[in-house]
């Protein structure tokens, strides 16, 4: 954030950064959710996905994590802001981005099999707005957003402890967690919307397509503070 600026403005700046692309990937996942329900052909090829899923159950979430929050933000990085030049610095970052995005992908998709659990796998108006209340209003504000916020931090410190005590007040919750959670409501509300609205077996799945978009704009937000 710049000097006296509001927490919810460093949110907002790093949402409309990322508008055009954040509106790609969500128009690509709507078209998918249509081709799901009214296109044969495509429900076919996704329910394959799914019975994919099925077999491989959390491992099939570790590897497609590691591969869309780690391995294509990378390359995107390499190809598009560095010119197809690899440094040292890009096996750094997949160092600590591939046991994160493989924990955190893995979380997501224990929390997804609770939610089918609390309030049903049926797609209704009603199921889907609890889970949507519950994953963007609790699961985001008191865990994700949080654990995401304090690990990236400390690789930008370049794993030192000395100052890490910070990350557990109020101060740093304001100044930077509400930040990320303002960026993560512009992308992750239509999103998972979208995601509730599918049967259970393709939700993480799809949830692979959108995680790379998030992966590049919250590494933007954080490379900024690191300033």
């Amino acid at each position: 954030m710049t000097r006296h600026e509001p927490p919810w403005a460093s949110g907002l700046r790093a949402a409309r950064a990322n508008v055009v692309p954040g509106l790609i990937v969500q128009g690509l996942m709507l078209a998918l959710l249509l081709a799901y329900y009214f296109y044969p052909p495509t429900r076919n090829g996704l329910d394959a996905l799914a019975a994919i899923k099925a077999r491989w159950s959390y491992g099939y979430t570790a590897i497609a994590s590691i591969i869309a929050g780690a391995i294509i933000p990378e390359l995107l990085r390499i190809f598009v802001f560095q010119k197809g030049k690899i440094r040292l610095l890009n096996f750094e970052n997949l160092v600590f981005s591939v046991p994160f995005w493989c924990f955190m992908g893995v979380t997501v998709d224990f929390f997804y099999r609770c939610q089918a659990g609390w309030f049903g796998a049926q797609v209704s108006f009603a199921v889907v707005v609890k889970k949507v209340l519950v994953d963007q209003f609790l699961y985001n504000p008191l865990f994700a957003a949080p654990v995401t916020s304090w690990l990236y931090d400390w690789k930008n410190r370049s794993f030192r402890f000395q100052g890490v005590s910070a990350f557990f007040t109020t101060d740093y919750y304001r100044d930077v967690v509400v930040p990320t959670l303002f960026a993560t409501w512009g992308v992750w509300i239509p999103i998972v919307t979208i995601l509730y609205s599918l049967p259970s077996l393709l939700q993480i799945p799809l949830f692979g397509l959108a995680l790379s978009l998030w992966v590049m704009l919250y590494t933007w937000m954080s490379e900024q503070r690191a300033r």
